[in-house]
């Protein structure tokens, strides 16, 4: 019972008419934004949906420019038919079971709340393991196992220089890059204050000297400028919150602050996302003092033509429970993922120093 009794008092001692209240407002857990349908290709989709469990993306063949002089024998160039495959490759599933009789007794509908929970729980898998694939990395279920470097190919490598994560050397942002650090080691981030001068220690950098360098990748690489993104993790974005920009801070006119992954303001290019679903290596990026190898976190930026994703089932089916007074219901994720572009992809490996 909710009231305390008197000393000596005896009526109706256990409370046993005095019911138990259930409310039918449900506590919903939070969600967590995700980014991947904003910044990647499904271009191909209705392909895949209706034709099989991959297609093969024919490349821009090459094309030779030779000087010309009068009289000079023109031989036409052969052009090369080069392709790779978009595979649908990755499944997961969730199931469960509502007992009839719990729920006539239940003023809640746990079928459908149960239902529309598991439809984010797929949605959420999906945007984990897409955002550790196109950063080179491959993540855990549910996060429950260090994140590890990625060694499977997908099919076939988009570019053949390619490492076995698909991406290319030249595109990853570690403390070698910065004041002569060294490499396989993070970037060690410190936000710019005022007029403070930018760090001049091995492996040291602002967060926006790191953006810039991605950013500088992207154009040596012939990337359009129009629809790059970049995605960083809440540690990072807290960090942009310090620097002396204001663009981050929804405190200073921006007003939306973060809406479905995306911050307010774009900086260098790039639309900002921030994440809790990109990989981090050991204990993540803020346990670390300096420039370190073994606890790190992941940013990622890129071009919307990097990547593609698509679908080959989505959906959720309900049946009654052969051997049981039950409902079963169960749904699947189908789904594939490429990387079509690695010169359009860049990532940086950093902790808070």
């Amino acid at each position: 019972m909710a009231f305390t009794t008197a000393s000596g008092y005896g009526n109706l001692p256990n409370g046993n008419f005095s019911p138990v209240i259930y409310s039918k407002q449900v506590q919903l857990a939070f969600r967590k934004a995700a980014v991947c349908e904003a910044i990647t290709n499904n271009d191909y989709f209705g392909e895949i949906a209706q034709m099989g469990d991959s297609v093969k993306i024919i490349k821009e063949p090459e094309i030779t420019v030779k000087a010309y002089a009068r009289g000079t024998t023109i031989t036409p160039q052969d052009l090369d038919d080069e392709d790779f495959n978009l595979t649908i490759d990755k499944a997961n599933y969730f199931a469960f079971k509502v007992d009839d009789i719990e729920e006539a007794h239940s003023h809640v509908n746990f079928q459908s709340l149960a239902s529309d929970r598991a439809a984010y729980r797929l949605a959420d898998q999906f945007d984990q393991d897409v955002l550790g694939y196109l950063s080179g990395f491959k993540q855990s279920a549910i996060h429950s196992n260090a994140d590890t470097a990625n060694d499977v190919v997908n099919g076939s490598k988009a570019v053949s220089t390619a490492g076995s994560d698909e991406l290319l050397a030249s595109m990853k942002l570690d403390g070698s890059d910065f004041n002569a650090g060294s490499g396989g080691n993070s970037i060690a981030l410190t936000p710019r204050s005022g007029s403070s001068a930018a760090p001049t220690a091995a492996g040291n950098a602002n967060p926006l000297s790191v953006i810039a360098r991605m950013g500088r990748k992207l154009d040596q690489q012939n990337v359009d400028s129009q629809g790059r993104w970049l995605v960083v993790d809440p540690v990072f974005a807290e960090l942009l919150k310090d620097e002396d920009s204001r663009l981050f801070n929804s405190d200073f006119g921006g007003g939306n602050g973060l809406q479905n992954g995306q911050m307010a303001g774009t900086i260098h290019g790039f639309t900002i996302y921030t994440s809790n679903n990109l990989p981090s290596v050991g204990t993540g990026p803020a346990t670390e003092a300096d420039t370190n190898s073994s606890n790190y976190g992941v940013i990622v930026a890129g071009h919307s033509s990097a990547v593609a994703t698509a679908e080959q089932i989505n959906k959720t089916e309900t049946y009654r429970d052969p051997d049981s007074f039950a409902d079963i219901v169960r749904g699947m994720h189908l789904y594939g993922r490429k990387i079509l572009r690695p010169e359009a992809l860049v990532n940086a490996i950093y902790n808070v120093r």
